[in-house]
């Protein structure tokens, strides 16, 4: 490079702009979050927290929920805890949990009163299939938005892993215990020698 030539440019990494939410805020995002979630709230969370209200970028996002995918109990009601008590500590883990689950429990129980009255109906049953397709769809959307930062950051790492556990579980029908076994310690190896090299 000569000395005359311009600085390279640095990018910056992408960074939340928000100010971290209240505990009302919390309660209220994540209330609409399982308000709007049908056929999955993951869809509307990430939506929410990376797009929205710009809480998370789609990084961190990505981590923290990875983090909560490998956590008993529910994914996405792992997210609402984890999320809410990184930014309010433990009431703010209440209040987010509280949001998410709080309405579709009201809901949910009205529903399945009037679905064990009212079941049987064909048209029903036909409504409900044309649900399910909806919710496999933004299923489908979400992942490849989550897919985003590793296709942009080229770690080639990252998806051949995601690769691999698709194949295992998704095609093969290996069991999953199996799987995480011994997916989460390659994969932090691979991770961890590959940066290294990077930083090298």
């Amino acid at each position: 490079m000569s000395p005359d030539s311009p600085p390279a440019t640095i990018v910056a990494p992408e960074l939340p702009t928000s100010v971290p939410p209240s505990l009302i805020a919390l309660f209220m995002a994540f209330a609409k979050m399982s308000l709007a979630g049908f056929g999955g709230v993951l869809v509307w969370a990430r939506r929410g927290i990376v797009e929205q209200h710009r809480w998370m970028t789609a990084e961190e996002f990505n981590e923290t929920f990875a983090l909560c995918h490998f956590l008993p109990g529910p994914n996405v009601v792992n997210l609402s805890v984890v999320f809410g008590s990184r930014f309010r500590g433990v009431a703010g883990g209440i209040a987010a949990f509280a949001g998410l689950l709080g309405p579709p429990i009201v809901i949910v129980t009205v529903l399945a009163a009037l679905y064990s009255r009212f079941g049987q109906i064909d048209a029903l049953r036909r409504i409900l299939a044309g649900v399910s397709c909806a919710a496999v769809g933004l299923l489908i959307a979400v992942v490849f938005r989550m897919m985003m930062p590793l296709i942009r950051d080229r770690d080639f790492v990252g998806l051949l892993v995601m690769l691999a556990v698709f194949i295992a579980i998704g095609l093969l029908r290996l069991p999953l215990p199996a799987v995480l076994l011994v997916a989460i310690p390659l994969s932090i190896a691979m991770t961890f020698v590959t940066r290294r090299r990077v930083s090298a």
